[in-house]
């Protein structure tokens, strides 16, 4: 029983290799800006091939969007902020639906880019103002 708990392993994930600590929606918004500018870009090309990696590539940007989100979510805002925040929840359910949703999958429109890129200003702005808090 004594090697058991010796050799066993427990599983830790962080947005890096370590709890660093350092958050900033930024990662974010720079991802939702991609997507946005994919769509832009998208819209303006007769290309195929290039339609076909545009969209390909705005996925993967959406997948970042979600990925940075989540990481503020879950591990920068504490209860403290969502009582003090009580729409926050909400916004980052938005958000992030938004992202996997019509800015990654179900939309060219750079309307729903921008939609994201709402979202992420909004969280922004709450995120700050808890920094200048503590």
């Amino acid at each position: 029983m004594r090697l058991t708990r010796m050799f066993s392993a427990v599983e830790a994930t962080a947005h890096c290799d370590l709890p660093c600590g350092v958050y900033d929606p930024a990662q974010a918004r720079i991802e939702a800006e991609s997507v946005k500018a994919i769509q832009e870009k998208y819209q303006g090309s007769d290309d195929e091939v290039f339609k076909q990696r545009a969209v390909l590539i705005k996925e993967q940007r959406a997948d970042l969007v979600k990925h940075h989100l989540w990481v503020l979510w879950t591990d920068y805002f504490k209860p403290p902020h969502f009582e003090k925040y009580p729409q926050l929840h909400e916004l980052f359910n938005k958000a992030t639906k938004q992202a996997g949703g019509p800015a990654a999958k179900g939309s060219m429109d750079p309307a729903e880019g921008q939609k994201l890129l709402d979202y992420i200003a909004e969280i922004d702005k709450i995120f700050w103002e808890t920094k200048a808090a503590s």
